[in-house]
């Protein structure tokens, strides 16, 4: 079809912020020239992409097909851009690091401190969503790669998986509940129990889910969060028993401020681990942090 790339630059602006005069700013062109750009685009493709009115701005279901790929392409060639700028030099750059407020405080801080040491004018973004989010993220581009709680049964296809730490899920209680310490309980008294649980988004709150289902559980819990944080404070102060990661809390279960219940069995083991996207190189910034990682990866048993 021929179509020149700079109309298509123009419609991931004007979609992306769905107004014609922010396009304009971003771009630093006339707002006449952006309305023409898009009348030229929708006239080579034979259908209107956007609805316009006084008030607003909108994608037609044209418009929305298009801005699906367009976003994806327009992310991956300024990745390529970023790559060929930082190919020689980490004097400049940027890393692009998705994962969830929990990985960042419990596993990744250390990384990124060591990181900042060694590589002081890279500029470090860090976008805060769940595992599944951030995965999403990394499929379109916005991120150089992510690091996640893995879910074993899904498969990340285009997608590069490496195991980083393994992590052990375990369900605690505070002082309020010490007549469990020396009990083994069942699963049918286990949920008789209030229960504090990660939301139902969350990787962790997935697995919950689904180990619990093949035994025929259904959760109901007391309470829902998205804070690790919250969660623990929470059960330490008595609300009611939660189910987290060891690695977590290893410091409460030692200053006894909370203690394991013991369950018919073992809950398996998860993993967090590095997912980057096979259809983008990686920007030198971004290797040498993959690199970090993978120095320092440890296998807790």
């Amino acid at each position: 079809m021929g179509i020149n790339y700079e109309l298509y630059k123009v419609f991931f602006h004007v979609a992306h912020c769905l107004s014609f005069s922010q396009a304009a700013n971003q771009l630093y062109l006339s707002q006449s020239a952006i309305s023409q750009s898009i009348r030229l685009l929708e006239e080579k493709l034979n259908c209107q992409l956007f609805v316009r009115t006084t008030k607003q701005v909108k994608l037609t279901r044209e418009g929305e097909v298009l801005f699906a790929h367009i976003e994806q392409a327009y992310n991956f060639i300024q990745s390529g851009e970023r790559s060929l700028k930082e190919m020689h030099s980490l004097q400049k750059g940027e890393l692009n690091l998705g994962a969830s407020d929990t990985i960042c405080e419990y596993f990744l801080l250390s990384y990124l401190q060591k990181f900042k040491k060694l590589y002081p004018a890279i500029k470090i973004k860090i976008t805060n969503r769940t595992s599944p989010k951030c995965i999403e993220l990394l499929e379109k581009g916005f991120l150089d790669l992510a690091v996640i709680n893995l879910l074993e049964e899904k498969k990340y296809d285009h997608l590069s998986v490496q195991k980083l730490q393994k992590i052990h899920d375990v369900f605690v209680a505070g002082s309020s509940f010490a007549q469990l310490k020396e009990q083994k309980i069942s699963w049918e008294q286990l949920l008789s129990y209030p229960l504090l649980l990660l939301e139902k988004n969350s990787t962790t709150r997935k697995f919950l889910d689904a180990f619990l289902e093949q035994k025929g559980f259904l959760l109901k819990p007391e309470i829902e969060l998205g804070s690790v944080n919250l969660l623990i404070k929470l059960t330490v102060a008595g609300l009611g028993i939660a189910f987290l990661s060891w690695e977590h809390i290893e410091e409460y279960l030692s200053q006894n401020k909370l203690f394991l219940l013991s369950l018919p069995e073992q809950i398996p083991s998860r993993s967090i681990a590095l997912v980057t996207n096979n259809k983008l190189s990686l920007p030198l910034a971004a290797q040498k942090f993959v690199n970090l990682l993978k120095e320092g990866i440890v296998e807790k048993p």
